[in-house]
């Protein structure tokens, strides 16, 4: 199982380093999009978080000695973050055009996620 956890752990880190290059692209640009890779390095990101949830909960469960228990308040402000971040790529995808604040918005966004599950 915790092999496992390592490739979902693997998966989650580059799908967010992804969506964060996507972004970071963008930033000598004049006109902003948002790159449709994006949204689907988010929502791998979001899958992949998912299940390491439930690989931490059931190694937890298994071995509490050895597997300490996971933060639920750390995950549930990523998780809102991560759902705050889909709300506005989905709401924009499709425009040709977004506007510099909306891709500040989720370049703060993905970098404070970032910051969440590095520091706190």
């Amino acid at each position: 199982m915790s092999a496992i956890k390592q490739v979902f752990l693997a998966i989650h880190i580059l799908a967010v380093l992804g969506g964060l290059v996507l972004l970071l692209i963008q930033l000598p640009k004049p006109k902003k999009v948002i790159h449709v890779g994006f949204l689907h390095s988010m929502l791998t990101a979001l899958v992949a978080g998912l299940a390491l949830v439930g690989i931490d909960t059931s190694l937890h469960a298994s071995d509490p000695v050895k597997y300490e228990a996971l933060d639920h308040g750390k995950i549930g402000i990523k998780f809102l973050v991560l759902l705050v971040i889909l709300a506005l790529t989905i709401k924009n995808k499709n425009k040709s055009e977004v506007s510099t604040s909306v891709w500040a918005g989720l370049l703060a966004l993905t970098l404070a996620n970032v910051f969440i599950a590095t520091s706190l």
